[in-house]
């Protein structure tokens, strides 16, 4: 069904009946063809929107586990009706155009029909926003005299990057997708378009993500050595404009917007009728976004790695055998103090602090170094290495609340041929765990992997970003859903996110659990479904450079 759009419908003459929005409009029909979205989201710039939207998807979820709202202590309204109390912060909704309301399609079209517009209004209305944020950090940041007469052309290259070109390829997408919306009240497809422009134009997040690290970096460099900058750059953050919101939340735009560009696709995704011609779209975007995202996490991380490699080859000692650390194939997985146990162990030898001895280990992913840190604390002497397939470790939870935090970690042939065992004691019990998980991760058969899990396994959300503090701590953004593959008493999970599959800890305190059986279900339903996509054929292309 196909509703042309005439006249006096159109979506840019409804939308500007507003007259709070006047001004906004005319703002950008003066500068490009998109004015029509940008005033959907007026006031709202990307990082508000994009938290804002987050917070509705845990809203939805708790709704359905029968919970109140946060802060309201009343159930929740209908999920396609939700929407935040403050309407400084609200989202778009395609059924709240007046273009819609008055075409009598919300009474003909079925609840999962009106469910895949939202899901595809949400994609348009949201890269309005991240555009809007592009242009401020242009104007605001890039082209303020107050930050390009202090700094070098050197240091606008690390602080900026790319960004142009970033900008220009967003401008690209937010106008197709508008041509598509003026097309029909009744969206037909947005994914066909995310494949054309993630084929033909979104390898410039690759190059702007990889360098973030070089950002990030001399970022805090400028901020040290270049006290001006440091003045002027908390001057343009305390402007009224910017919302309280710093200049690094502008820098990061570009990596939030591709990996959330990609569940965006996935949502639709789930919501498109199988085997339809929808789903060969958002199944071919969503393929070459992952394509992208991918390339930017092995990136970063690749840089990183080796970064972190010859950092930690400068401060070891052999007193013996040498063991070369650094290798592209090699990456750091865990390091710190552990207290080796050793003499009788007795009740009371137990209690002697004589009994145990500090050593450092550096787990990588093929390899463990067993240390001793030196009395400056700079450097450490490596006392023996093992491969970590050659690795086993057992818990000796069982044996008493004096071994609650003990485990034994065995190496099957050391760096002299020889089977040695140590036993070692962590600060905690979490700890302890996170120990034996990371030197042998195949030996547990508790740690499962998303294909074995059960419709019923338990799951939580994440309702508290966090970033990892660790090599096997895993970042978690607002919304996240994942798997619980162990839970310590002293706050901690060990999780694998359901949409990328990506492992690791974090704390309990920034999760809530997924009560609904039903959503439950129908989470690891909708995950296995995209993986089953992404499984079942190479990446297609659908011949998208020609389509332009």
């Amino acid at each position: 069904m196909k509703i042309p759009m005439t006249q006096d419908n159109s979506l840019l003459h409804i939308l500007m009946k507003y007259a709070h929005l006047i001004s906004m409009c005319e703002k950008y029909c003066s500068k490009s063809s998109f004015c029509a979205i940008m005033c959907l989201c007026p006031d709202v710039l990307y990082q508000e929107y994009r938290d804002t939207s987050k917070q509705q998807e845990i809203e939805q979820r708790r709704q359905r586990d029968g919970l109140p709202a946060a802060g309201s202590g009343v159930s929740a309204a209908p999920a396609l009706q939700l929407q935040l109390r403050n309407s400084m912060h609200s989202l778009s909704l395609w059924q709240n155009l007046e273009a819609v309301k008055d075409s009598g399609l919300l009474k003909t079209l079925e609840t999962k029909e009106i469910i895949l517009q939202e899901a595809m209004f949400e994609l348009v209305t949201s890269e309005a926003s991240y555009y809007k944020s592009l242009e401020l950090l242009e104007t605001h940041f890039l082209r303020n005299p107050l930050l390009v007469n202090t700094l070098s052309q050197s240091d606008m290259h690390f602080l900026f990057s790319n960004i142009e070109d970033i900008m220009k390829a967003s401008e690209r997408f937010l106008m197709d997708l508008e041509h598509r919306i003026e097309e029909s009240i009744l969206i037909s497809d947005v994914c066909d378009i995310v494949h054309i422009h993630a084929v033909n134009h979104f390898q410039v997040f690759i190059s702007y993500v990889i360098n973030q690290a070089y950002q990030e970096k001399n970022y805090r460099r400028i901020l040290q050595e270049n006290a001006l900058f440091r003045e002027n750059i908390a001057i343009l953050e305390n402007q009224p404009k910017v919302k309280g919101l710093s200049f690094t939340s502008f820098l990061i735009l570009p990596f939030q917007r591709i990996t959330r560009l990609k569940l965006l696709v996935q949502n639709i995704l789930k919501k498109v009728e199988e085997n339809s011609e929808s789903e060969k779209t958002a199944i071919l975007a969503h393929q070459e976004l992952e394509r992208i995202v991918k390339e930017c996490n092995e990136g970063v991380r690749k840089m990183s790695r080796t970064e972190e490699l010859i950092s930690i080859e400068k401060t070891l000692e052999f007193k013996s055998k040498s063991v070369p650390v650094i290798s592209h194939s090699r990456w750091l997985l865990k390091k710190g103090e552990v207290q080796q146990m050793s003499g009788p162990k007795s009740t009371r030898t137990m209690r002697s602090r004589k009994l145990y001895h500090p050593i450092y280990l550096f787990l990588f992913n093929n390899l463990l170094l067993i240390t001793k840190r030196s009395s400056s604390g700079e450097k450490y002497q490596v006392l023996d290495s093992c491969s970590r397939s050659m690795l086993r470790t057992e818990d000796l939870e069982d044996q008493g609340q004096m071994l609650a935090c003990a485990f034994v970690l065995k190496l099957l042939e050391n760096q002299e041929d020889r089977e040695v065992s140590y036993m070692l004691k962590s600060e905690s019990i979490s700890d302890k765990l996170r120990w034996i998980y990371a030197l042998t991760p195949n030996r547990r058969t508790r740690f499962l992997s998303t294909s074995t899990h059960q419709p019923d396994s338990a799951q939580v959300q994440c309702i508290q970003s966090y970033s990892s503090q660790e090599p096997d701590e895993l970042s978690v953004e607002m919304a996240d859903v994942l798997h619980i593959l162990e839970c310590t008493d002293d706050g901690w999970m060990l999780g694998e996110r359901l949409h990328d599959g990506e492992r690791g800890w974090f704390p309990i305190r920034v999760v809530e659990r997924i009560m609904s059986a039903e959503v439950r279900a129908q989470n690891l339903k909708e995950c296995q479904r995209i993986h089953s996509f992404m499984n079942q054929t190479p990446l297609l292309r659908l011949g998208a450079r020609d389509i332009l």
